[in-house]
């Protein structure tokens, strides 16, 4: 069992942390959960049916584990972060002047804040899909929904966010003039 323990942390520990961190946003809430993950694989393991790949059957455990810790923290709104940069443009010298790198760290923790607004389900999706970077399939059988499901959730989140964004940049372009 050492072993098992040994290749899924060193394949999938990150992965887990920072799937948790961004659903609680509290890095030493995170350790905890990612710990309590690791018991309920290890406990587990022997059942584990090879339907899905392990870190698709990992993050599913890591969802439950953090939802169920939401729900006892009366967090129906959970705090998340995200890395969405709908601007994102190459530049032929790819190290960015210090003055961009301001803009686009407030740009992004606009995002950031705009993303805590979107819903449960939206949050999940866009979590999943984009700082995962897991396929639509994958996040299907993580959060037990259909991929039709994390489609249209998908899109919704990616206009409600885009919608929050716009309408941030225009409250604070009105504060300007």
């Amino acid at each position: 069992m050492d072993n098992v323990f040994d290749r899924l942390y060193e394949h999938y520990h990150t992965n887990l942390f920072q799937f948790i961190f961004y659903m609680v946003k509290n890095r030493a809430v995170a350790e905890e959960l990612v710990q309590e993950v690791y018991i309920k694989v290890l406990r587990s393991y022997q059942n584990y049916e090879e339907r899905s790949n392990e870190k698709t059957w990992l993050l599913a455990i890591a969802r439950n584990v953090a939802i169920d810790y939401l729900r006892t923290h009366n967090r129906r709104t959970s705090r998340w972060l995200s890395k969405f940069d709908f601007n994102k443009q190459q530049t032929e010298d790819n190290a960015p002047l210090p003055d961009e790198i301001l803009v686009q760290k407030e740009e992004v923790q606009g995002v950031y804040k705009c993303l805590r607004e979107c819903t449960l389900d939206q949050q999940q999706v866009l979590i999943l899909r984009y700082i995962q970077e897991l396929s639509v399939n994958e996040t299907a059988e993580i959060l037990n929904w259909s991929v039709s499901k994390v489609k249209t959730t998908q899109h919704r989140a990616i206009k409600a966010l885009r919608e929050l964004v716009d309408d941030k940049t225009t409250s604070q372009l009105k504060g300007v003039l």
